[in-house]
This record gives C-alpha cells, sequence and structure tokens, in this order.
C-alpha cells in the first residue's frame, strides 16, 4: 500500500478516536451539574486513553494509526454540598456532585475539535494530491 493511501487511514482513524473523545468530553459536561444521595453514586468523569497501533506493512512507521485503547472513570472524588431542601438530598443535607472541571471539559473539548480539523485537512490535502498525481498522465 503506498504511503498516501496510509495517510488515509491514518487520519481516518484519528478522526474516530476524536470523535469519541469529543462525545465523551460532552457526556461529562452533560453530566457536570448531576447530584447524587450517595458518593459512589455520583457520576464519574471519563476521559479517552488512544494508543497508536504499529503497521507491520509500514516499517518506517510513516503512518501509524491511532485507536481508542480504553475509556476510564476519574479517580476524583465527587464534591458534597450542603443542600437541604434538594431532593436527592440524603439524611444529613448532603447531595454529591461529580468532581467535573467544566473550564478543564472545555480546554479539552477545543483541543479535540482543533486535532478533528487538522485531520480532516490532512484528508483534503492527501485527496488534492492524489487527484493532481492522477492529472498528470491526461496532459
Amino acid at each position: 500500500m503506498s504511503t498516501l493511501f496510509r495517510i488515509f487511514n491514518t487520519s481516518a482513524s484519528a478522526l474516530t478516536a476524536q470523535s469519541v473523545r469529543l462525545n465523551t468530553i460532552a457526556s461529562n459536561m452533560a453530566n457536570a451539574s448531576t447530584t447524587a444521595s450517595k458518593p459512589e453514586d455520583a457520576y464519574k468523569p471519563k476521559h479517552v486513553v488512544f494508543q497508536t497501533v504499529l503497521d507491520a506493512a509500514d516499517p518506517n512507521g510513516v503512518a501509524m494509526p491511532v485507536r481508542v485503547r480504553d475509556i476510564v472513570d476519574d479517580k476524583c472524588d465527587p464534591i458534597p454540598a450542603y443542600e437541604p431542601h434538594h431532593p436527592h438530598a440524603n439524611e444529613e443535607g448532603y447531595v454529591f456532585r461529580p468532581g467535573v472541571n467544566v473550564v478543564e471539559e472545555m480546554a479539552n473539548m477545543m483541543s479535540a475539535s482543533r486535532s478533528y480539523e487538522a485531520n480532516v485537512e490532512v484528508l483534503t490535502t492527501a485527496r488534492a494530491l492524489l487527484q493532481r498525481t492522477l492529472q498528470i498522465g491526461q496532459r
């Protein structure tokens, strides 16, 4: 397989991985203000773990696809808040909110979005190069 086609594979795998990352971040942000009566019931923020995949057909390592290895729960503790009139308050008047840092999640979303856009540009450029290569013989 030519290097140009490996670039398509690598960028496509990165688009898929960044899409999963964006969905995970969106889930964290959507659940940032949820509450629970017990700490163990509070939403746990999630993070995506990427892994590069070595291509045996590419000994030079020019194109290394990426994949989602795992989606892991954050180890942060839920945040207790004293709200005795809240419907989810426990006997002591506390509710537990997830340890989602919305500012950090927004920064992660911007990073994932930019990575996604960059890979779209790589695909667009590789496609244009391939089209120009095919037009060489037509002149």
